[in-house]
This record gives C-alpha cells, structure tokens and sequence, in this order.
C-alpha cells in the first residue's frame, strides 16, 4: 500500500483540527474576555532509507541522506492572551483589566476559578458575582442603600450611601496572575482552572507587581482578529483539498499498478 495515502490522511486531519479552532475563535468574536486559540503541528516521525555520512565509496559519503516523512500530527492548541480591545458601557459593575491578570470567582463548590470577564452584577444579597452567580473573591457587598459605587483602578470598592455625601470604603477587589497562563485548563463560561503547567497563581492589588490596573465602566472584548481567522480559514480549507488530492493521487496511481494484469 502506498505510504502517501496514510500520509495524506494525516495531513487532513491535522488541517481539521486547524478549522475546528479557527470556527471556535469566529463563534466567540463577540464573548467578552474571550481569548483565541491557535493550532500547532509538527511533523511525524521519519521512514529513513539511508542516513546522511551513508559511505558510497571507500572516498565519499552520501552529504543528505534519504527519509521519506510520514505525515503531521498537532502538538497543541496554545490560548493567546493578548489585551482585547476595551468598550465603554458606563455600567458601574462593568470592570476591565488594563494589562495581565485574572479576575478570581468562587464555584458553590468552593473551587477557585479564573476569568476575563468582567461583567459583574449583584445578587439578592448584594454580593458582586458573575452573569452565572458565581461570588467575586474576595467577596464584596454592595449595602442595599448604595447610590454610586466607584471602583478604583488599584480595586478599591467604595460606595455612596443614602443620605451620606463621602464615599465609604467596603472592600478590595484583587488580580491574579500566572506564570504560564497558556497552561490553565478552559472549563468554557469564560473560565480558567489553575493546572500544574500554569504555576501557582499570584495574587495581588491591581497595578502592582505586574498586574493590570481596572477601569471602571468597561469590558474587555474578545482578542480575535477575523481577518486574520478568515484567512486562517482559507489557508486551511486550501491545505485540505490539497491533501485530499493527494488520497484521488495515489488511489489512481493504484488502480493504475492494478490494472496491469489486464
């Protein structure tokens, strides 16, 4: 059996799983904190008829050898977590991150979780949490009476209360940070779990030991270019037909060797 065909097939699926990241990074050009993925391959193991410095006379030896390759497999889909751009919305529980850094939210499981989204809203307690109810931490509560919150760029949470005129101080939000933030595990919902690849995570007041500061009012959109996954796209719809010209080739070429005896 011809090895290209094997080889081909490799090259298909390789190119699938390109375009199955691609048409994740489209579907949530609008998620807010959302951040790309890209694909990345490498090529297969080699069949090696002869290796390079091969003796071809008692005075020479072959400078390249001959290895015939065998195809391409993925070695990663790397999450990219360049800056998305900030959009105003003028909702006070609306709170972007200008830099690196994670906001922390707590699971009902009491399991620690990450995200970019920064689309908070109260629950019927007061306590800041997500669009899913999952608790800012450290926690903070908004008194009932609150006329305006302000929320500094260093996560400082203050408040106006009915009949009062001076802001109060009633907590502090925090960023959290990793050394290999492309390590931590997507659990979907704009969440991140900490895995042994991401490091520790280091957690500390916005604007200080490399952490982003927050802007109040904002949102971070999603880092996707489409352009640039259009084009991706393209590329790996091409490379796809390609390959599959490949399989028409050899499985012609085949039929040829067959039709030999007739």
């Amino acid at each position: 059996m011809m090895q290209s065909l094997y080889t081909a097939s490799t090259g298909m699926l390789g190119m699938q799983t390109q375009i199955d990241t691609t048409a994740n990074n489209i579907a949530n050009v609008n998620t807010i904190g959302f951040k790309k993925s890209r694909a990345e391959f490498a090529d297969l193991m080699y069949h090696v008829m002869e290796y390079a410095g091969t003796s071809t006379s008692d005075a020479t030896k072959s400078p390249t050898g001959i290895e015939v390759g065998l195809g391409v497999r993925p070695t990663a889909i790397n999450k990219i977590f360049s800056e998305g751009s900030l959009k105003q919305t003028d909702n006070q529980l609306d709170i972007a991150i200008t830099g690196g850094g994670f906001f922390k939210l707590e699971l009902p499981d009491g399991t620690e979780v990450y995200s970019k989204n920064g689309a908070f809203k109260i629950d019927a307690n007061g306590t800041v949490v997500n669009s899913d109810g999952y608790t800012l931490s450290p926690a903070v509560v908004i008194p009932p009476d609150a006329t305006n919150i302000t929320i500094g760029t260093d996560g400082t949470v203050s408040v106006v209360q009915a009949g009062q005129t001076q802001a109060t101080q009633i907590g502090q939000i925090t960023t959290t940070s990793f050394i290999n933030p492309a390590g931590l595990h997507s659990m979907g919902d704009n969440l991140y779990l900490e895995t042994d690849s991401s490091g520790q995570p280091i957690e500390g007041t916005p604007g200080l030991n490399g952490l982003g500061t927050l802007r109040q009012g904002f949102v971070e959109l999603s880092n996707v270019e489409l352009v640039v996954e259009l084009t991706d796209l393209i590329t790996g719809q091409r490379a796809y037909d390609s390959n599959s010209k490949v399989i028409t080739t050899s499985d012609e070429m085949l039929q040829t060797v067959n039709s030999l005896k007739r």
